[in-house]
C-alpha cells in the first residue's frame, strides 16, 4: 500500500534511477488501490496534476478520466498544450470544458482580491462537479497533493487547496500518488514519465491564474493585455537563457491608465508591470537583475505588440516588503 507520510529516511529523488524506482512502486500501489474501478482527475496543466495524470495513464489507462476546465485565466497556449500532450500524445480520456464566459461573467465588477479568489475556486468546483455527475461508476478522485501541501495545512499556514470542497453527494476515495514528494522531486518524476520539459519545469502558477495579475475588477481587454504581455516575457526570457535561471516571472496590468504618445497622437492606456524573482522557499524573494538591453527590448515589444498598453514598469521590490504575486 502507498505511504501515508514521507518516511524520515527517504532519499531525495534527484536522479532518473530513483524516479523510475518511485514510479514502479506507485504504479503497483495504484493498481492495488484502484483495481478495475474508474478514477477522475481535475487536470490543470500544472506540474503536480500533470505528473499524476501521466502516472495514472501508465497504471490504469482508460479507467482514468481527466477534466480540464479552462476558466479563461490561463496563460497563452496552456489549454492547447494540455489537449495536445494528454489527449493527442498520451491518448487519455480528456474532457475539455471552456468555461471562460461563465467565470468572467461571475467576476465582472468584483474588485476585492479575496472575493475574486472565492468566486474562481467556487465556480471551479461547480463546473468540475457538473462534469463528474455526467460520468458513471467513478469511485476514485485523483489529486496532485504534494508533501508541502500536507505540512502547511497541518501547521495551519493555509487551507489545503486540494482537500475537500466537493458537494455532499460526491463521495470519492482519494488517490494521491505524489503526496510524499517535494516539488523538485515531482519534476524529476515528471521527466522520467516523458512529460515535455516546459510542462515539468513550468513556473509556479496560482489557482486563480491571471485573475491575481489583473488587480481590481477583471475586464476581458485588460486580461488579454496581461496574457499577451506575459507570452512576450516568457518568449524573451527563453531566448535569453533566463528561463531555467529565474524562479518566477510574469506581467501584471493594473487598473489605471496614464497618458502616452503613439503615431503623434495622445493615448490614454495601461501600464504593464514586469515581475521577476528568485527564491528557494517562496517565504522570501530577491529581484532578478535583468540586463538593461533586454529590458529595452521587452519595452519595445510590449508597447508595440500589446493592445491598450503604453508603458512598461519593472518591479524592484523584494519579499518582504512585497509579496511575489499582486493579489
Amino acid at each position: 500500500m502507498a505511504e501515508e507520510r514521507r518516511p524520515d529516511n527517504m532519499t531525495r529523488i534527484t536522479t532518473r534511477e530513483l524516479a523510475d524506482e518511485f514510479i514502479e512502486k506507485q504504479i503497483s500501489d495504484l493498481r492495488d488501490q484502484i483495481g478495475d474501478k474508474k478514477v477522475l482527475l481535475a487536470l490543470s496543466g500544472g506540474v503536480d496534476s500533470s505528473v499524476v495524470a501521466a502516472m495514472l495513464i501508465k497504471a490504469v489507462g482508460d479507467q482514468l478520466t481527466c477534466v480540464h476546465v479552462n476558466h479563461g485565466l490561463l496563460r497563452k497556449g496552456e489549454p492547447e498544450q494540455v489537449i495536445e500532450v494528454f489527449r493527442d500524445q498520451m491518448k487519455a480520456n480528456l474532457i475539455y470544458v471552456d468555461a471562460t464566459d461563465r467565470f468572467l461573467d461571475k467576476l465582472a465588477g468584483v474588485t476585492d482580491p479575496e472575493e475574486k479568489r472565492k468566486i474562481i475556486g467556487g465556480e471551479f468546483i461547480e463546473v468540475f462537479a457538473e462534469e463528474a455527475r455526467k460520468l458513471d461508476g467513478i469511485e476514485f478522485l485523483a489529486q496532485g497533493t504534494i508533501w508541502p501541501d500536507i505540512l502547511e495545512s497541518e501547521k495551519g499556514i493555509k487551507a489545503h487547496h486540494n482537500a475537500g470542497g466537493l458537494p455532499e453527494d460526491m463521495k470519492f476515495d482519494l488517490v494521491e500518488p505524489v503526496k510524499i514528494l517535494f516539488k523538485d522531486e515531482v519534476r524529476v518524476v515528471g521527466e522520467a514519465l516523458g512529460l515535455p520539459s516546459n510542462m515539468v519545469y513550468r513556473q509556479p502558477f496560482p489557482g486563480p491564474g491571471l485573475g491575481v495579475r489583473c488587480p481590481g475588477a477583471i475586464t476581458r481587454d485588460r486580461l488579454e493585455a496581461v496574457r499577451e504581455a506575459d507570452a512576450i516575457l516568457r518568449e524573451e526570457f527563453a531566448k535569453n537563457g533566463l528561463e531555467g535561471k529565474v524562479w518566477q516571472y510574469f506581467t501584471v496590468v493594473p487598473d489605471f491608465k496614464s497618458t502616452g504618445i503613439r503615431d503623434g497622437q495622445r493615448t490614454f492606456e495601461w501600464p504593464v508591470i514586469i515581475r521577476a524573482v528568485n527564491t528557494t522557499d517562496a517565504m522570501t524573494a530577491e529581484v532578478e537583475d535583468i540586463p538593461f538591453e533586454l529590458m529595452k527590448h521587452l519595452v519595445a515589444r510590449i508597447t508595440s505588440e500589446v493592445k491598450g498598453v503604453n508603458r512598461v514598469l519593472y518591479d524592484f521590490t523584494p519579499k518582504p516588503s512585497a509579496t511575489i504575486e499582486y493579489e
